[in-house]
């Protein structure tokens, strides 16, 4: 375990387990003029694009679209029930092809309709759209209907219980197809913009957008949508999960607190005597007493956090194990037997499909709270009982 280290004048880390490249990386985003006052290294950090994930980058002046990534606003929402574990010992198959059922799953796959509640959210976002003067249907014709929906790789929803028995509805998921695009058309304008003013880049993924021009101020718009549309779309999907549970059960289940909170994200805040633009990839923020989640991965503990508000990490903490390895090499080196030995005691849908997201491939979620000591502090260990997941 590490407290922190510093490894360049403009880079603080907190992770104990460093690849080289994943280093290498940080400290060529650290040498970005813009940087105030440094970089903050998550536990998880692990190889991006362009910038590391698991990083908290400020800077003064510029945003790096590719310091959000391309699920902008990707997160977690918990809801914690008055139900216990006890009730969650027969048919769980049921309940989870319940959720399979009400949740679309895997990349491209979206709700057929709206259902009354995501009809009222789709209304918001419309009119926060008019009011930041841009149509989300330019980007994708049918971001309506993919409010609700999950997607695939490590996103997941999942029902859990924790230290004192007591069951949480847990689920990670961000801005899908939407905000892909919308990244992906903001990524293209900074790489030309940076060409087209013969800006000399330690990595092109590392191009900017200038604050004060028409650029910047359609990103931030944008970006501000997205984010938003990420937390709604986990609302809507924790709705329909809690409807799941009642209909599976045939009697109430109450939330007694509900926790929602972005990893991929960028928001106006003061550190250091200057305000930044804190563009958060793979990192949640922590601010004292403020509540968060950190899942780790299938198979392994998750944790509902609160934060100390450390502010030489500026305010953030870890958004999960953070991969170890990569899917290509995960699938090379892991069975389906080992997912299965490793998922033994959960009700999942037993396929082949998940052996890039077999616990193994991540780190170890243990040692990454280890050094996210000074980060947070541990409200909640969570174990699953029930998981599902898109292809």
């Amino acid at each position: 375990m590490i407290m922190v280290e510093q490894l360049t004048p403009k880079l603080m880390n907190w992770a104990s387990i460093l690849d080289p490249q994943t280093r290498a990386q940080a400290e060529l985003a650290a040498t970005m003029p813009f940087i105030h006052p440094h970089i903050a290294l998550m536990p998880d950090a692990h190889l991006g694009k362009g910038a590391t994930v698991g990083s908290v980058l400020p800077t003064v002046g510029a945003i790096i679209p590719a310091a959000v990534g391309v699920d902008i606003g990707c997160g977690m929402v918990a809801v914690r029930t008055q139900l216990t574990s006890a009730a969650f010992t027969d048919d769980l198959a049921r309940l989870r092809k319940s959720i399979e059922e009400a949740i679309p799953l895997s990349a491209g796959r979206y709700n057929h309709e709206l259902t009354d509640g995501a009809a009222v959210r789709v209304a918001e976002l419309e009119q926060r759209a008019d009011r930041r003067g841009f149509d989300p249907a330019g980007y994708a014709a049918n971001w309506r209907l993919q409010l609700g929906s999950l997607g695939s790789g490590n996103h997941f929803i999942e029902v859990t219980a924790d230290e004192t028995d007591a069951v949480w509805l847990f689920l990670h998921s961000g801005s899908r197809g939407i905000g892909n695009k919308i990244a992906t058309h903001h990524i293209k304008i900074a790489t030309r913009l940076c060409q087209q003013w013969w800006i000399q880049l330690p990595d092109p993924d590392l191009a900017y957008l200038v604050e004060g021009t028409r650029e910047f101020d359609r990103y931030l718009a944008e970006l501000t949508w997205a984010q938003q549309f990420a937390l709604l779309n986990r609302e809507e999907m924790m709705d329909r999960v809690l409807d799941c549970v009642r209909q599976w059960l045939g009697g109430p289940v109450e939330e007694l607190e509900r926790i929602n909170c972005h990893h991929n994200f960028t928001a106006r805040e003061r550190h250091f005597g200057k305000d930044v633009w804190l563009s958060r990839k793979g990192a949640i923020e922590a601010t004292e007493g403020k509540p968060g989640l950190i899942p780790g991965s299938m198979g392994t503990a998750s944790y509902v956090v609160v934060g100390k508000g450390n502010p030489v990490s500026l305010n953030s903490s870890p958004h999960g194990a953070g991969r170890a390895y990569s899917r290509s090499k995960a699938r090379k080196t892991f069975t389906q037997e080992d997912l299965r030995a490793a998922m033994k005691g959960i009700e999942y849908r037993d396929t082949a499909a998940f052996i890039d997201e077999i616990p193994a491939a991540y780190k170890d979620i243990d040692q990454v709270m280890a050094d996210a000591d000074g980060l947070v502090e541990v409200r909640h260990t969570l174990h699953q009982l029930v998981n599902v997941k898109g292809d």
